[in-house]
């Protein structure tokens, strides 16, 4: 049977920022690792493969990371950050329905591996036992702040479905989306982690604001990843951005840049499925200066998530924070 991973499977770079944080990693992963358990064969088979699909563990190392930087590390830390994690999970699963994906972490996704009813029904299973561990917390406090964060992550994810074939999409527009469906989730674990180290509400605000940041430059990183990456590297299914006609920054850029009389002709790439298509929209990105541009605006969050950082006292785990700042938008470069 499969096993949930733990933060030794997390890629080469991840692994040297969480050393100093491992133990409280494995802390919060038993947690997340207990909690996906059933007495059904099925179901049980169902939750131990899904709790590998998370990867990262990018939003329970803010978490922890985010609390150690501000306060000291609880149990109810652990908690929050199986937590945070369950709900990543959820929507990860979600989103490979919606975007038909078959590969995730070099794995099948749930619905190729089963079919579209058990993801979406294990999605949901994810998002409600998330709330019921964050209500075993004295405080409701997590739990109405995830309750929060959920909706907004649901909301992005709509207003993105809502945008498909929407060409003329604007940037301000666009960021609203990844706000809501990325941003919001790691908001929320800075949030949770300095609340729950005691610190005061600036802090918490900063840190909120950081994870914000951080959440839209990863968010941004990825939609160049989805055009330029390679599958064998990133071990998900790429391109699914084309193949549902959501409008990202680069082709965002690239649209609202072309000449009026050439943004037909563009509109036809967009639409086409076809591979000598897709490559000469490659082309025409490369040409201009949609990619450069969209690093650069995910350099620009990055820096500003890094200034929130600057502002802590020194320590470790600051310092890791503001390593990471620099991982998410190396992932594009």
């Amino acid at each position: 049977m499969s096993q949930a991973i733990n933060s030794d499977t997390a890629p080469g770079p991840l692994q040297a920022l969480y050393a100093p944080i491992k133990d409280e990693l494995a802390a919060a992963e038993a947690v997340f690792r207990d909690a996906l358990h059933s007495e059904s064969p099925f179901v049980d088979d169902l939750l131990q493969y899904g709790g590998q699909l998370g990867g990262k563990r990018l939003r329970p190392a803010l978490l922890l990371l985010t609390a150690k930087a501000t306060g000291e590390i609880s149990t109810d830390h652990y908690t929050l950050a199986a937590v945070i994690e369950m709900i990543h999970t959820a929507t990860l699963v979600h989103d490979d329905v919606l975007d038909e994906a078959a590969k995730r972490r070099h794995l099948a996704t749930v619905n190729s591996r089963w079919n579209n009813e058990a993801s979406v029904l294990l999605g949901d299973y994810l998002f409600t036992h998330a709330f019921h561990l964050a209500s075993t917390l004295e405080s409701t406090y997590a739990c109405r702040r995830i309750g929060l964060s959920t909706n907004l992550v649901c909301e992005g994810e709509l207003r993105q479905v809502g945008n498909r074939g929407n060409h003329s999409l604007s940037e301000d527009e666009y960021y609203a989306i990844i706000n809501g469906k990325t941003a919001e989730l790691c908001a929320c674990a800075c949030h949770l982690g300095a609340k729950y180290s005691g610190a005061s509400e600036s802090r918490i605000t900063g840190m909120e604001r950081f994870g914000r940041d951080l959440g839209m430059a990863f968010q941004i990183a990825d939609d160049l990843l989805d055009l330029l990456g390679d599958e064998s590297a990133t071990g998900k299914s790429l391109g699914t951005d084309l193949d549902k006609e959501k409008p990202t920054l680069p082709i965002i850029r690239l649209y609202h840049n072309s000449p009026a009389a050439d943004r037909d002709a563009l509109v036809q790439l967009l639409e086409s499925k076809s591979e000598s298509d897709r490559s000469e929209l490659l082309k025409r990105l490369k040409a201009s200066d949609a990619i450069e541009y969209t690093r650069e605006k995910a350099a620009h969050l990055a820096a500003a998530a890094r200034r929130e950082v600057e502002a802590l006292p020194s320590s470790d785990a600051r310092d890791i924070l503001a390593d990471l700042t620099d991982f998410v938008i190396a992932r594009s470069m």
